[in-house]
């Protein structure tokens, strides 16, 4: 599988953004990318930057609204699979979002994030209802894929699930700001949730300043061994690409090992909810 990530700026001009985007997955399928990844919300400011004031339904929009239909169109059209992420209104509610749109432009479906973040710069809480959608993998054209939106990484079951649920690759959209972990954390969790779960993880991150967090780039792909195989500049728009081998996942010590070791019978009684 040849995959791209779109490590792109935004700005407050939503129909630049999307444009931008559009001509950024034309570019990585025209040099071979059969799947187009895209960072948290890469196609507007960072709202949760500053505490939601009153209804937030405004900045949102369905999941058959502009931004997925434009790329539904382009996709289909370029014959390449795109992992989205926006911020969806759905009814009365609103969610932090990722459509799958396969290569003949059909969205597989959209998971939404689970665990929803609060302190200074992400007010996420005021924004984003939890998802309701669990941890689905897409059988897209180019293999399968499961996506963990930003926050919800942090969680080892989370990444667990999209293990057990059948997952070669997992696409993380990420808003990381610069300096937000020691040194090495930031990538080194990845690469252990990739180790642990015997996938591929490709990580694409938010770059650029904006009202008050710079956001790093420094995107990334690691294989199931947990060795990192692309990684992009901080502090630049860039557009990554990797080639999976899809029969790794199969070799990973988490498949022949850990997985098939693990004694789930067990550990709802150790742990306190």
């Amino acid at each position: 599988m040849r995959i791209a990530l779109v490590q792109q700026h935004a700005t407050r001009d939503k129909a630049g953004n999307v444009a931008r985007g559009l001509a950024a997955l034309e570019s990585a399928a025209r040099a071979g990318a059969e799947v187009v990844g895209f960072a948290e919300l890469a196609f507007e400011w960072f709202h949760p930057q500053r505490p939601a004031g009153g209804d937030v339904s405004a900045l949102a929009e369905p999941i058959d609204g502009p931004i997925v239909t434009a790329f539904r169109q382009k996709a289909r059209a370029l014959g390449v699979v795109a992992v989205l992420n926006l911020f969806e209104r759905d009814g009365d509610r609103t969610f932090d979002s990722s459509p799958v749109i396969d290569a003949d432009g059909a969205v597989l479906g959209v998971t939404r994030m689970v665990h929803i973040t609060d302190y200074p710069c992400f007010h996420e809480q005021g924004y984003y209802a939890p998802g309701d959608r669990g941890a689905p993998v897409y059988h897209t054209q180019a293999g399968r894929i499961g996506v963990a939106i930003c926050y919800d990484r942090h969680f080892p079951e989370y990444m667990r699930a999209l293990a057990l649920n059948g997952a070669d690759v997992v696409f993380v959209p990420q808003a990381g700001a610069t300096g937000e972990w020691p040194e090495g954390l930031y990538e080194g969790e990845m690469r252990v949730a990739a180790l642990q779960n015997g996938y591929f993880v490709a990580l694409c991150n938010r770059v650029g300043r904006e009202d008050c967090v710079d956001f790093a780039g420094e995107s990334f792909v690691c294989d199931p061994d947990g060795v990192v195989i692309a990684r992009a500049p901080s502090g630049a728009d860039h557009v990554l690409h990797a080639t999976l081998d899809l029969s790794a996942p199969e070799r990973s010590h988490a498949r022949r090992l850990f997985l098939r070791h693990r004694r789930p019978e067990l550990y709802a009684g150790w742990m306190a909810r």
